[in-house]
């Protein structure tokens, strides 16, 4: 039982992450019906996810230094309860002004609570297995947008948007609080002397780590890649329906590019397995700027699906390796608040997109130049990960054997 219990924690890992972050990313799928609704720019709008993202930003490191020292359990009930008051009050607000405060500030810090613990979690129990428990936890940001992207479309169509809103609130409490019941901590760590070599960084502080090059580089390459994408994601749902593509199909464009970041998470955790994270990480940032540069060209249902399933697997295969990279440098009872400082930074990235997306919007009439914007900054991303090196492999310590 003790060595598949890991596969459990992958399981929980797996469906919050589908619901909290499921929840913050749609708000692109609210976005056209709150602002005819309620009279507000798109760009006021979309402000609520950059306010979304910059919170769970800060909340990342918060909730990732909680989880080193109290366990993923406390941190994701905390948060799964924030989570649906946070949509509960958005789902009821009258002005701009409370709609930002509720779903940006609420919805988007209770985030922070979800994917860093939990992939966390899902590390430390994993030795053998573990490039793909943590894409499985990853692949749950993926299955977000493919389940609740068109759950919220069908549920604006039934009743609205306050509606729809709320009733995603009854959800995160009806699945992440249970859920987060069945979290435990990893078995005790084994210290193995002969067993196998670990970086220099294995005695390292969460101060220390936070000073190397390995960290920095890890920080920028993860900022330019979610700043890269955010705004083509966010804003997908509405350049579809502007190319004239009914409201449910501009959706369905949504859901393909979320299914295919769940195929490659798998795939390019698999990759990883064979020619070592860093490789995969340049190589998928590439083809993520790549897929961006050929949104101007793509104009209908058919070409916006298949560039979304390139897209989708490029920044979706492209997220575990991150926290690949974060374990294989630093050890475990630090990763939390490692890998926490990482998100942060990369969220930030995230925060930029929607609002950026729905300004040049409002000014050009048009998203040509969200994605030249993001195209560029993802060549960006390309070179800062080409950075990327390994610390010195200079002490031997035990790891503990695989338990899944």
């Amino acid at each position: 039982m003790q060595r598949t219990y890991g596969w459990v924690i992958v399981a929980v890992g797996m469906v919050s992450t589908c619901i909290g972050i499921g929840s913050l990313m749609s708000l692109g799928v609210f976005l056209q019906p709150i602002a005819q609704a309620m009279g507000w720019s798109r760009a006021g709008v979309s402000s609520a996810a950059m306010i979304g993202f910059i919170c769970m930003a800060l909340g990342s490191i918060g909730w990732g230094i909680l989880s080193d020292r109290f366990g993923a359990r406390v941190v994701v009930l905390s948060g799964g309860t924030l989570l649906g008051c946070g949509l509960a009050a958005a789902s009821q607000s009258e002005s701009l002004l409370a709609f930002q405060m509720f779903f940006g500030g609420g919805v988007g810090f209770a985030c922070g609570s979800i994917y860093v613990p939990l992939t966390t979690a899902a590390a430390s129990w994993f030795t053998r297995n573990r490039s793909i428990a943590v894409a499985l936890v990853s692949a749950g940001m993926g299955l977000g947008s493919t389940v609740i992207g068109p759950l919220s479309r069908v549920l604006i169509d039934a009743y609205d948007w306050r509606s729809a809103m709320l009733s995603l609130a009854f959800v995160a409490w009806g699945i992440i609080l249970p859920g987060a019941l069945l979290l435990r901590k990893a078995p005790t760590e084994e210290v193995r002397p002969q067993q196998a070599t670990v970086s220099v960084t294995a005695n390292m502080t969460a101060g220390q780590a936070l000073r190397t090059p390995q960290f920095a580089a890890l920080a920028l390459a993860n900022f330019a890649c979610c700043a890269a994408h955010s705004g083509p994601i966010f804003h997908m749902v509405s350049y579809a329906v502007d190319c004239g593509v009914s409201a449910m199909s501009a959706v369905t464009v949504f859901s393909a590019a979320g299914f295919a970041g769940l195929g490659g998470r798998l795939l390019f955790g698999a990759i990883a397995d064979r020619v070592g994270a860093r490789h995969v990480l340049v190589g998928g940032l590439a083809m993520q700027a790549l897929s961006i540069s050929l949104y101007p060209f793509a104009r209908d249902t058919v070409s916006l699906t298949a560039l979304a399933v390139l897209f989708g697997m490029s920044y979706g295969g492209v997220m575990p390796i991150y926290a690949l990279l974060v374990r294989e440098y630093f050890a475990s009872r630090i990763m939390g608040t490692v890998f926490g400082a990482v998100s942060m930074t990369a969220t930030f990235g995230m925060a930029i997109g929607p609002v950026a997306g729905g300004w040049l919007f409002d000014r050009f009439g048009g998203y040509v130049w969200l994605y030249v914007a993001s195209c560029a900054i993802g060549v960006a991303a390309v070179a800062i990960a080409a950075t990327v090196r390994p610390p010195k492999q200079d002490m031997t310590v035990g790891l503990r054997p695989s338990v899944a």
